[in-house]
């Protein structure tokens, strides 16, 4: 997300007004409740309006954290690949913070709140397009483990220190995020030294080597292999990337 939410006008529908003024009120609440009245007269309707769309508060804040996905997925979109899968992880990770960090409200909806139910699909997006960047790792030889568990330790330790320098903004929040960035994309990955032929580097050990394998196995058959001896290789392989180095 770029810019402030828009500022309803009556052009717009009740839903879109309803949505754009909970997003705008979040934005400015520095983290404070916002109440379904305030909303109410800030779109100009009425609570049985804002009942009928949204069902309740609930239903308000799924809708505006799914909104906020969207802008945070339009984003990353935006941003392009560098070619190098490991810089464009590096790179989706700060501007992952800097989301986090210019939208604090959204965020804390987002990531900070547990919430019932399926996550929304461009949260599920979010997360396939990281999960994604992991296999594109694993496949240039540079991954120590599985793509899933990569992707699980980046997205933890991300939401961790944003989530940490929300709720303390004075803290030297460019070198703590830089310093976890660096240590968490050196656990999950090998240098780069030794790539240049597609192999990975001598010391990776067979943890990269399975992870390159099973990226490369992941969406076919093992070429002389049945089916199942290739979901049997695929578990082979999983064992072997899950067990620590």
């Amino acid at each position: 997300m770029t810019a402030s939410p828009a500022i309803p006008t009556p052009q717009t529908s009740p839903r879109e007004r309803i949505l754009q003024a909970a997003a705008r009120l979040l934005a400015a609440s520095g983290g404070a409740p916002v109440s379904t009245r305030a909303v109410c007269e800030a779109a100009g309707v009425g609570a049985p309006t804002l009942y009928h769309h949204f069902g309740d508060k609930q239903g308000l804040f799924d809708a505006v954290v799914a909104h906020g996905f969207e802008q945070y997925l339009a984003g990353k979109k935006a941003a392009g690949s560098t070619g190098d899968p490991v810089e464009d992880l590096r790179r989706g990770w700060d501007a992952h913070v800097e989301f986090g960090r210019t939208h604090p409200a959204f965020y804390a909806l987002m990531y900070g709140t547990p919430r019932p139910g399926p996550p929304p699909a461009a949260a599920r997006e979010a997360h396939g397009a990281l999960l994604e960047l992991c296999r594109r790792i694993a496949l240039a030889g540079r991954l120590r483990t599985a793509p899933e568990l990569a992707a699980q330790m980046v997205l933890a330790a991300n939401t961790g220190v944003t989530l940490s320098l929300i709720a303390d903004p004075d803290r030297d929040g460019d070198q703590l995020s830089r310093r976890t960035r660096d240590a968490i994309i050196d656990a999950v990955t090998t240098p780069e030294t030794g790539t240049a032929t597609g192999a990975g580097p001598s010391d990776a050990g067979p943890h990269s080597a399975a992870a390159t394998l099973a990226a490369s196995l992941a969406h076919r058959d093992a070429p002389g292999l049945t089916a199942n001896e290739t979901l049997l290789l695929r578990d082979w392989l999983r064992r072997i990337t899950d067990k620590e180095a």
